[in-house]
């Protein structure tokens, strides 16, 4: 009994700590007319209001989407909240949250199969979710506190699709972007290839968003003469966030990119 009672305490002392970790993420929502998105934001440490910083839009997968605002610090959050991280590369970190039942890109997707077959609908409008996020980061932009030459975006999964969809949509606007295990338009690579270096993860065992769809990203992006990185990990499945966010020359390699 004791046992028991010692452990549930230790259980709630572990989870209580952790969410005050987290806490360092403020919670914020953004509202445009009807639409809410809600985000979380890591200021840089010792924040100095007239001094302009860069910025880190990070993009979640599907199973961190919802409407709580604690999700989408799921995977990520540890690697810009480290202390000597955030002292030696302060920036602005930006994670919104998806909405259940709603994706970051418009993407046909057939679960029937695994890997999942996906089909990028590039035709289609920006989602509403993006839309709201470019929104943000444009008055994030137009607020005057962060460098518009350091603006970065990642994602993983789903938001590693997002990444790739928001980068032709919005190509005069990221200096670099850290896209991972997703995959997107091959076809609009052109739009932006030539326009800032892209680092490209993916696991070579993913079971449920093909490696294939990384590899002819970058393939297409190698033939639009881009600046970019590849990292495929043998016997890593769908979590080789795990083994990006484990990097060491990430963080470097993303805060010297500059427009």
């Amino acid at each position: 009994m004791k046992k028991s009672v010692a452990l549930l305490f230790a259980l709630f002392v572990f989870i209580t700590l952790f969410a005050q970790e987290k806490s360092v993420y403020e919670k914020r929502i953004f509202v445009r007319g009807t639409d809410t998105l809600r985000y979380r934001i890591l200021l840089p440490i010792d924040y100095k209001p007239n001094k302009k910083y860069p910025v880190v839009l990070f993009l979640h997968g599907a199973g961190e989407r919802g409407n709580d605002n604690e999700l989408q610090l799921t995977h990520g959050w540890k690697l810009f909240a480290d202390s000597i991280n955030r002292k030696k590369y302060p920036a602005f970190v930006i994670f919104p949250q998806c909405p259940q039942n709603t994706s970051w890109a418009n993407v046909s997707v057939n679960r029937n199969v695994q890997p999942y077959q996906l089909e990028f609908l590039s035709a289609q409008p920006m989602t509403i979710t993006l839309n709201m996020v470019s929104q943000l980061m444009d008055s994030l932009l137009f607020s005057g506190k962060i460098n518009k030459k350091k603006i970065y975006v990642g994602g993983l999964s789903m938001g590693g699709m997002g990444t790739f969809d928001i980068l032709w949509r919005k190509p005069e606007f990221f200096a670099a972007a850290f896209p991972i295990c997703g995959g997107g338009d091959t076809s609009k690579a052109a739009v932006y290839g030539k326009k800032f270096p892209i680092w490209v993860f993916h696991g070579a065992d993913d079971p449920v968003v093909d490696v294939k769809n990384s590899q002819k990203m970058v393939a297409s992006l190698q033939q639009a003469k881009a600046k970019v990185k590849y990292s495929e990990y043998p016997g890593v499945k769908h979590d080789s966030w795990t083994n990006a966010f484990a990097e060491p020359e990430l963080l470097p390699w993303l805060f010297k990119q500059h427009r």
